[in-house]
């Protein structure tokens, strides 16, 4: 009817204009495959999160609850206020920092550690608002740039190798091949071949095919049970956020005298952000010509406003994920991607037992591929002066190897800062790598008390 056809190009024109999708070479098709593909590869965050908190003393359904809600809420604004195509929620690694180290290893109670993230989430906001985030971005040589991204590559594909069972732990070597042979790696390595011969021939969607199948792939094999009935996959009981909303103690935290926990706090997720906004900007092609990247202090508010969001209902740091890059090498450029995926996350709260039949080895081959794609920034670092060269190596081999995006930051940072004084290449730096480098190594010394 050529009324329905009218209504739908208003529809698109106005999506377009909003999301600036022409000009972002994308489509709304394009994007709303590249928001599912992001959904399906982070949506683990929905039962690990909730497990790790509860460990804290926390209880389990609000848990959930505040882990989606958080998660809707901050993805909503970095997609309708930052027009960035990345979905968000709790950190992993903040999270277990909150359970195992300040919690049950500081002994403070989880209300007053929700406080300290509340706090930490303020300083964030502070430190974006005031400018001191531009200036820490204008002030990150091109060189650590470029390596934050091959880094986050390598840890994507490391955490994928590990989902996978390709790679376990080993007590006498640290990492070591798995069974390769047993029926979850073959899955996983069924689902590489299946996703690197669909990327190969550019099909559309190869990702979320390749996941769709995998996941068909566990439950033929028995590997994962499959849906007997609706009420496998529906439950119409709103997980409840009573127990934890505004439970929150922030006189406690302020009474502790929590400093070097706040500073953790803080300086993670300050520069896991960043990186992360960084290496997945750069991969979504949405730097300029002189490296600047359009709304990267909205993307910032937006984690920072959400961190104390979060905080108020029972939910830890907030933190851009990584498996964004999913979606983003599915063509995601826009907010339209992070709108699909929060809305996704919302319906959760519906359907949440859908999601334990999408296994890890369907999500972790993904995340393998997206690691060897990343690797591309690696053309952009000179290996002509070895004071760029050390600190670039230490930035992309120690976040794999410590599991940490912030620990490879810190060696890199520390690193350029060092390497450049000795020889005398001062002039070179900003002042701002001096001020960062200091702030990781009091957070290294604080750290190891």
């Amino acid at each position: 009817m050529p009324g329905a056809g009218k209504e739908r190009a208003g529809r698109e024109f106005s999506l377009n204009r909003f999301f600036k999708l022409e000009e972002r070479k994308t489509t709304t098709r394009t994007e709303i495959l590249a928001g599912i593909t992001t959904f399906l590869t982070m949506s683990y965050i929905i039962f690990v999160n909730p497990s790790i908190l509860a460990d804290a003393g926390i209880p389990k359904e609000a848990a959930l609850a505040a882990t989606i809600y958080g998660s809707v809420f901050c993805t909503l604004l970095m997609a309708l206020w930052a027009n960035f195509p990345v979905a968000v929620a709790p950190g992993m690694g903040l999270n277990a920092f909150f359970t195992y180290t300040v919690v049950l290893g500081a002994g403070l109670s989880w209300q007053t550690a929700l406080g300290a993230v509340f706090i930490s989430g303020l300083v964030f906001f502070i430190l974006t608002i005031t400018g001191v985030r531009e200036r820490i971005v204008d002030g990150v040589p091109s060189i650590l740039k470029s390596s934050i991204s091959v880094g986050i590559g390598l840890f994507i594909a490391f955490i994928g190798l590990k989902n996978a069972g390709i790679v376990v732990s080993n007590k006498d070597t640290f990492v070591s091949l798995g069974k390769i042979t047993e029926t979850g790696p073959l899955l996983a390595l069924f689902g590489l071949l299946v996703a690197s011969f669909l990327l190969s021939k550019k099909w559309k969607g190869a990702l979320l095919i390749s996941i769709l199948v995998t996941s068909i792939a566990a439950m033929v094999t028995g590997f994962i049970d499959y849906p007997h009935s609706v009420k496998d996959i529906a439950s119409l009981s709103l997980p409840s956020l009573s127990e934890t909303f505004l439970a929150m103690d922030l006189k406690g935290a302020f009474a502790y005298g929590i400093l070097s926990i706040l500073f953790s706090f803080t300086i993670v997720e300050l520069f896991d952000n960043l990186a992360t906004l960084i290496g997945l900007s750069n991969k979504a092609g949405l730097a300029d010509e002189n490296g600047k990247i359009e709304n990267l202090d909205r993307a910032l508010q937006a984690d920072a406003i959400g961190t104390m969001a979060s905080a108020a209902m029972g939910g830890t740091v907030m933190n851009a994920y990584v498996e964004n890059a999913t979606g983003i090498s599915e063509g995601g450029r826009t907010g339209l991607t992070a709108l699909t995926t929060g809305i996704l996350f919302f319906l959760t709260l519906l359907f949440t037992p859908l999601i334990s039949f999408v296994p890890s080895v369907a999500t972790a081959p993904i995340l393998i591929l997206v690691g060897a794609l990343m690797l591309s920034e690696i053309k952009s670092i000179s290996f002509d002066d070895f004071t760029d060269v050390i600190p670039a190596f230490l930035t992309i081999i120690l976040m794999p190897l410590t599991f940490s995006i912030a620990q490879g930051l810190a060696f890199g940072f520390i690193s350029y800062t060092v390497l450049k004084l000795a020889v005398g290449k001062h002039k070179d730096m900003h002042w701002m790598m001096y001020v960062i480098s200091i702030a990781f190594i009091i957070n290294f010394i604080w750290g190891s008390h």
